[in-house]
Parts: structure tokens; C-alpha cells; sequence
């Protein structure tokens, strides 16, 4: 399991009406000792590498790479290095429907299925309710259930979607911000819903064309070609530098899955400075531009505080952030994806726009960069943003070793599992998620998901405790736990529920187990099939259905399909908690069947 878990020097231009004198500098250009600024912010955040520009009106004025793209090779960061944007994706999708409103195909205030019926929701209020401006500004109630598309990945968008009928809301609709993937995932279905076309292929045609963003693209995939892609990175144990590998996430693409440089980029910015337009064309419509970048909800508190008294309010648009930096009215998104960090930012009352990429996980450069930078740009008085956030990384690793030390285990020491971990071995299903299964390896329980391979500590009781299982690293115990996980039975005393805290804010999300169906012929299958009498009178038909099925038909009772699990053991499929289990003597012969289920056991011996 994850834990969830960015040297070509583009021409400088210093505009003398542009750019105020700042502050606390001697030269009038504000770019002056950036290098010698951004090399420190290197350093101490331990990152590979980073891009950025600046756009003031309808040019680049600033465009550089530090560090590295390839770590390991020392292969420097251009300013044409790809790097995964992440959630930076989001103003691309909201922008294809408001090109759609424009052209009277879609209005933002009307419910979501009335444009994708196979959309479904938990409930029927929010069935009927859930508008496109609702899924635009993240206010439909639903909190991320991130888990769902991340660990649980997919490949297909039909079958993500699908699991938004099972997602439980935590709130009532339009009441709180809450951000999430799904409802983005849903915008660019619907764009392609009304087009006849895919989410990329609009996205490139109605945005990538026009604004010559040549090289962007769609999966890491494809930016894996590119003879001048970045890697990703994460910081371990506070100073190692470790690459690792590209997390495809094609199937929710249009909530995060473009790759681009900060020139391309600059382009994307430079039209939503310019109200829509790029080299005086028009690539979004003006009034989408407008409302984009107006609150459409508050997504957090937004209070001055004492270190920066002139940074306040913390609104959402159409998949923009709003706030006031230092007096100045600023649009912006960040974009975390495995290995990599972005910031598109841009100040529509400045005409000025700021790209940070990076190819760190989850790295706080992309703030410090665009803050260094839009200080300078302003005439502000310059905050050390990369001190702070030293200061704060020292504080928030103090405060956690203090914590480690009043923190007492609830462990009970001395219990062991309720069953012999054989029993906990199956495959267990949220419909809203996905599936993982459960297996017995080298003496230990391990369960495997579409993200990689955790394994499963006895904690007590039924608690297990989980730890990810690195392909080169093996197991590392040294941070913890990354969540506990419980087992729970039926009335029938068999393993059948796999119970895993995976959304705060709800209770704990229940997998139902169904046991592995095993491989079995046809030939082995015979052995089972005849009559067995309960009592007289009483009597189950076992009979082959197919090429290897086998049936069970009780007077009274439907057929039951039967999945082979064990040796002479059968679930029934559409009964979780009922299996058979064929009794066989010295011979091998099968002599008798017993029903196991919740009420009891029921025995019957095969006739002659």
C-alpha cells in the first residue's frame, strides 16, 4: 500500500511600467538572485528538481528549471522537462463544459443526470439535485473517497463511475466544501456524453491545438516517451532522494492525469490572463472565465493570522481556489499525484501567472517558489517563505516525537486470531471500491490490491494491523501502522466481512468476503453429482450444468450455482454464509453433503 499515502534558460524580459522597485532589494529586476534562492529551496526540501514561469499579460517574462529530471543520471530540469500536473487537470475539464454552455448544450444548473443517466448517486435527493455548478465547485455532499479510484484503481471510467451509487455522502447537499476526483471524473463523462467524443480527445482539440501545447499529453504512458520527461521522487527517511514509479491513472484522467511543461503551460495561463484569449483568439468564452474565477462556495476558513496579516479568504470557483495573497486577488490549483507537485496560479487584477512544477511527492516548493516570485513581482516586502517552512517542518517533527511519547497502545495483549488464518483467506467486495483478496503466504496474512501488496500484523482479536510491502525494500515497520483493519463473522461463525476505516467521517467501510473460486474440471466434478436424502422424502440433486458448474437443487428452492473453494468445499453464490461441504470415505468415494448456514447444519447422505 502506498503512502498516501515536481538547464535552458528561456530570454528574460524586465518591463519597467510592469514591475514595481521592491522592498528589500537593490536591483529593480525582480528576478535578481533567484538562482542562489531556489538552489536553498532545493536543498532544504531535498527535491530533485523543478520548473517554473512567470506570464505577465500576454508573455513569458521568466522560465527556468533547477535541479534534476533523472536524479540518478543527473539529467537536468528545461523548461520543456513534462512533469504529471495532477489536479492542475481539473480547470481543462470544467472548461470543456463551460464551452458547451456556451453553445446552449449544457447548462450548469440543471441536474447531472439529465446529461449522464448512468450516473447514480447514493440517494434520490441527490439523484434529483445534483446540478453540473454543484460537481464544478465540490458541494454535492460526497467527501473524496479517494481509496476507491487510488487503491483500488481501474482501468475503465464506466466501472469507476458506477461506484458513485455506493459512495455514502457525509453531509447534505450544497452544505459544506468537500473536494472530490469522482465529481470531475463525472464532468469530463459528460463532455464526452454530449461530443460523441473522448475527455482527451476535446481537451485537444478544443484547448491543447489553440494554444499550441504540442508536447502535453494524457498518461504517464505517453510522457514515458518523451525524451525529456521528468521522474518521480519521494523523500525517505527525511533525507534520501528515491525515485519511483509512474502511477498510471488513465481512467479518472480528467481529474488529474495531464502531463506538461511550465511553457505549455504559460499558454494555458496566459489565456485565462487575457480573459479567454491566446494571441488575440478566443479559447474560452469570457463569461466562463469570469465565473470560473468567482466564489462559487467557501472551501475554508480564511482569517488573516499574526505571521501574514494580508493573506486572507479561502473560496472555490470552477475548479480554481480563490483567495487574497498580500492584497492581491489570486487564482490558483495545486496537483498531487505519486512523485510529482504542481501550482498553476495567475493574478486576473495583475495580469501576472505563476507555473510550478516539480517531480517530488507531495513537495511544499510549489508554494515557496510562486510565493518567492510573486513577493518580487508585487514590490512586497520579501517573507522568507523557505525559512518558514523549515521552521514549520521542525516544529511538526518535534510535535510528533512528543506525541509518540504520551501516545498509549489500547493493544490487548495475550489474544489471538478467532479462527486459523486459512479461514480469513478470500476475496472481499465494497461495491463503492473495489475488490482486495486475502491470502495466506509464509505464515503470515497478506492482502493484495490493485496497488500493491500489504501485509496484515496481528494487532489482537480480530485487528490486524497493515504495513505496505515495498518491491525492493521489503516490509518497513518503522513508521507504524498505516491503518487497522478488523475481521468480523457471521451468526454462522465464518469469516464474511473485512471492516476498514478508508473515509473520515463515516463509519468503517464493510468488504463482504466471498471465498476464491478454486480450479476445478469436469471429471472432478462427477464425484459430487447424484441424490442425497436428508430424510425421507427430503432430498438435494447435485447435477453438472456446462462445461464445469455445479448445481444444487432442493424442492422448494431455486437452483443455487455452486463455487468450488476448498477440497469437497462449495459456496453457494448468491447465499454469502451458505456452503456445502462433501463428506468422502477411505476410499474417496463421497458418501454424504452437509449444508452449512446460519441456523445450523444439515446433513445428508448420498443414495446409492
Amino acid at each position: 500500500m502506498r503512502k498516501i499515502l515536481l538547464p535552458f534558460f528561456f530570454s528574460v524580459f524586465c518591463v519597467s511600467n510592469v514591475y514595481t522597485q521592491t522592498k528589500n532589494s537593490k536591483s529593480s529586476d525582480p528576478f535578481a538572485g533567484l538562482d542562489t534562492a531556489f538552489q536553498r529551496v532545493l536543498k532544504d526540501r531535498k527535491a530533485a528538481g523543478f520548473a517554473v514561469a512567470v506570464v505577465s499579460k500576454n508573455k513569458v517574462v521568466y522560465a527556468k528549471g533547477f535541479g534534476y529530471r533523472d536524479y540518478e543520471k543527473k539529467l537536468p530540469v528545461t523548461t520543456t522537462t513534462l512533469f504529471a500536473i495532477g489536479s492542475c487537470t481539473k480547470a481543462f475539464t470544467s472548461s470543456l463544459l463551460g464551452l458547451l454552455n456556451k453553445d446552449d448544450k449544457l447548462d450548469y444548473d440543471k441536474p447531472a443526470r439529465d446529461y449522464l443517466p448512468e450516473l447514480h448517486f447514493f440517494n434520490d435527493d441527490l439523484n434529483d439535485h445534483v446540478t453540473i455548478r454543484d460537481m464544478m465547485c465540490h458541494r454535492t455532499g460526497l467527501p473524496r473517497h479517494d481509496y476507491s479510484w487510488y487503491l483500488f484503481k481501474s482501468s475503465s471510467r464506466d466501472s469507476l463511475l458506477q461506484r458513485i451509487k455506493y459512495q455514502e455522502p457525509t453531509t447534505a447537499l450544497r452544505e459544506t466544501w468537500q473536494y472530490n476526483n469522482f465529481m470531475f471524473l463525472a464532468q469530463g463523462m459528460i463532455t464526452e456524453k454530449i461530443t460523441g467524443k473522448s475527455w482527451e480527445q476535446n481537451v485537444k482539440e478544443k484547448i491543447f491545438t489553440p494554444l499550441g501545447m504540442t508536447a502535453s499529453n494524457f498518461s504517464v504512458k505517453d510522457m514515458g516517451k518523451s525524451n525529456d520527461a521528468s521522474l518521480g521522487y519521494i523523500v525517505q527517511k527525511d533525507s534520501i532522494i528515491k525515485k519511483i514509479d509512474y502511477y498510471n491513472i488513465d481512467a479518472i484522467g480528467p481529474a488529474g492525469s495531464i502531463n506538461s511543461n511550465v511553457l505549455e503551460m504559460a499558454n494555458w495561463v496566459t489565456a485565462w490572463i487575457n480573459g479567454g484569449k491566446f494571441n488575440g483568439k478566443e479559447i474560452l468564452p469570457a463569461s466562463y472565465v469570469t465565473e470560473a474565477m468567482t466564489s462559487q462556495m467557501v472551501a475554508r476558513p480564511g482569517l488573516p493570522d499574526k505571521e501574514t496579516p494580508d493573506a486572507h479568504f479561502g473560496t472555490y470557483g470552477f475548479a480554481w481556489f480563490l483567495s487574497s495573497y498580500r492584497g492581491h486577488y489570486r487564482v490558483e490549483h495545486g496537483g498531487n499525484i505519486d512523485g510529482f507537485s504542481a501550482s498553476t496560479s495567475f493574478f486576473p487584477s495583475d495580469s501576472i501567472g505563476i507555473i510550478v512544477l516539480s517531480n517530488q511527492n507531495a513537495s511544499a516548493v510549489t508554494g515557496i517558489v510562486r510565493n518567492i516570485i510573486a513577493d518580487r513581482l508585487f514590490g512586497l516586502s520579501r517573507i522568507d517563505w523557505n525559512g518558514r517552512s523549515n521552521t514549520a517542518e521542525a516544529k511538526s517533527k518535534a510535535s510528533a516525537k512528543e506525541g509518540q511519547k504520551n501516545k498509549t497502545s489500547n493493544k490487548k495483549e495475550g489474544t489471538k486470531p478467532s479462527h486459523g488464518l486459512k479461514d480469513y483467506e478470500g476475496l472481499y467486495n465494497h461495491p463503492g471500491y473495489g475488490t482486495v483478496e486475502v491470502v495466506v503466504k509464509d505464515d503470515s496474512l497478506k492482502m493484495l490490491t490493485p496497488n500493491g501488496d500489504v501485509w496484515l500484523r496481528h494487532y489482537h482479536y480480530d485487528v490486524f494491523e497493515t504495513f505496505g510491502i515495498d518491491k525492493e525494500e521489503g516490509i518497513d515497520t518503522t513508521g507504524g501502522s498505516q491503518l487497522n483493519i478488523q475481521f468480523l463473522m457471521s451468526p454462522a461463525g465464518e469469516i464474511n466481512i473485512l471492516s476498514m476505516p478508508l473515509q473520515p467521517g463515516l463509519d468503517d467501510l464493510r468488504f463482504k468476503r466471498t471465498p476464491k473460486p478454486k480450479e476445478i474440471t469436469k471429471t472432478e466434478l462427477e464425484k459430487y453429482v447424484g441424490e442425497y436424502e436428508f430424510s425421507p422424502g427430503a432430498s438435494a440433486k447435485f447435477y453438472i450444468k456446462g462445461e464445469k458448474t455445479l448445481y444444487a437443487f432442493i424442492e422448494g428452492q431455486p437452483e443455487y450455482e455452486l463455487i468450488p473453494t476448498d477440497k469437497n468445499k462449495f459456496s453457494l453464490k448468491i447465499l454469502p454464509g451458505y456452503s456445502v461441504q462433501f463428506d468422502e470415505n477411505e476410499k474417496g468415494e463421497i458418501v454424504s453433503a452437509s449444508f452449512i448456514q446460519p441456523n445450523g447444519t444439515f446433513k445428508a447422505t448420498k443414495k446409492k
